[in-house]
């Protein structure tokens, strides 16, 4: 396991200000066995690695837990698809490992998940506590009906269409695939999971058929707003910006495995878009940003909106998180509306990311706040650089070498530009975390919605 100076400082902020130990969780419970941590220390581990936190903070919360349970010497290894413990300097040592990265969790769930981590972090929770919470969460179904998350699917897309400048058209296009494409991940809900693959070329192919044939019609048509925004559950952004964060913080295997995986989604994507140009007889080249933005500079604010809420919806964020994960997202699409006016396009990204993290961090320490990570996510995907890369590898495949390779290029920069913006954010929270005078200081866990 790496223990770098950057490492501990991101997971230190990440996880929040430590709570006291015997607050409000009521009695405390009996000192947890060696078996009990470690069982405790894999399932929330496992589960951490399911919210796609960055690796650092899963090794620095469970070296917290077990330290909190008198396990003071455990090792962590983390990985995107595989957790590992062990206690060498034990009187009997061992090590035990279980799989990860198979679920996709609801933002409510994460949520939970990471409250369960802080306060086991802290001592607050022991194991067994710890673990019933986090098997309630997980075993726990949306506050959402389907019908209602399908909505929120169509309205994020229609946001997207907006932020990206699409025309009233566009948005509406958008919107139609977008229910389709929830319509068919609905259907093969059951059996997808093995074949993400084949699901992820049916819908890239049929949208893209659906929009370049509408283009070839006459209609105006923007072809990336219409085209990236039904497709936005496929958009690998988080996964993108999360492994240039592993990476920035030296943990090179899982950067490297969960940088493959995000460029395999887009790989996946653009085949299908691809495939769908090339039938109709449109060169899948001439993709381009944006179009006659519908309502004027208004629009993309409009769509920043739209988006939060049917996001919120489709991810089933708790109610009490919806509007801090709103007050993110705006400062995050302002922050890289100044960067792109002041300091160029290529650090617009860089700026929305250093505005964002500072807010995320204060808005979790609010009463009632979401973790950092659960605001973080939504504003991963508003950044799109999964949008930008899908340009990329379209233009590419579709023989457009020069204008392919500058995509790829930019989408590659703003990565790391939204890495080094969390990062640097989370580095000057640190200063403020440590001062902690804007923190309530009748602040205390608040399960539920």
């Amino acid at each position: 396991m790496e223990d770098t100076t950057a490492g501990l400082a991101v997971a230190e902020v990440l996880a929040g200000p430590a709570e006291e130990a015997g607050g409000d969780e009521g009695p405390r419970e009996a000192p947890a066995s060696p078996d009990d941590t470690i069982r405790f220390c894999l399932q929330l581990g496992e589960a951490m690695i399911d919210t796609t936190a960055p690796v650092v903070q899963v090794q620095d919360a469970l070296e917290h837990v077990a330290r909190a349970n008198g396990i003071p010497d455990v090792e962590v290894v983390a990985l995107p698809t595989a957790l590992v413990l062990s206690t060498p300097r034990a009187q009997t040592a061992r090590t035990v490992a279980v799989t990860a990265g198979s679920r996709s969790m609801r933002l409510d769930q994460v949520q939970e998940v990471l409250e369960v981590a802080d306060l086991a972090r802290a001592g607050s929770i022991g194991p067994t506590e710890g673990m019933r919470r986090i098997g309630d969460a997980l075993e726990r179904s949306s506050p959402y009906s389907a019908w209602q998350q399908a909505l929120g699917y169509v309205l994020s897309a229609a946001g997207l269409a907006l932020v990206l400048g699409g025309s009233l058209t566009d948005v509406a296009l958008a919107a139609a695939l977008g229910a389709a494409v929830v319509g068919f991940a609905t259907l093969t809900a059951r059996w997808a999971e093995p074949y993400q693959a084949i699901v992820v070329l049916v819908c890239a192919f049929a949208v893209s058929t659906a929009v370049f044939s509408l283009a070839r019609t006459g209609l105006d048509v923007s072809l990336l707003p219409a085209l990236v925004a039904p497709l936005i559950t496929f958009l690998p952004g988080a996964l993108l910006t999360t492994g240039v964060i592993d990476l920035a913080t030296r943990q090179m295997i899982a950067g490297a495995a969960r940088l493959s995986a995000g460029v395999m989604m887009l790989v996946l994507l653009a085949l299908g878009i691809v495939a769908g140009a090339n039938l109709v007889g449109i060169p899948a080249s001439s993709l381009h940003a944006g179009g006659s933005q519908a309502l004027g500079w208004v629009g993309a604010w409009v769509g920043v909106g739209i988006f939060g809420v049917g996001v919120t919806i489709r991810h089933s964020a708790q109610r009490r998180a919806v509007p801090g994960i709103l007050v993110v997202l705006v400062v995050a699409y302002a922050g890289q509306l100044v960067g792109g006016a002041v300091l160029g396009t290529q650090v617009s990204a860089f700026v929305g990311a250093l505005a964002m993290t500072p807010v995320a961090l204060v808005v979790a320490r609010y009463a009632g706040g979401p973790p950092a990570m659960v605001s973080f996510l939504p504003a991963f995907w508003l950044l799109v650089p999964g949008a930008l890369g899908l340009v990329g590898v379209t233009s590419v495949l579709g023989e457009s070498t020069d204008q392919g390779l500058t995509a790829v290029v930019t989408a590659g920069t703003t990565m790391v530009a939204i890495s080094l913006g969390v990062l640097t954010g989370l580095g000057a929270g640190s200063w403020v975390l440590d001062s902690r005078w804007w923190v309530r200081p009748d602040r205390r866990d608040h399960p539920g919605g």
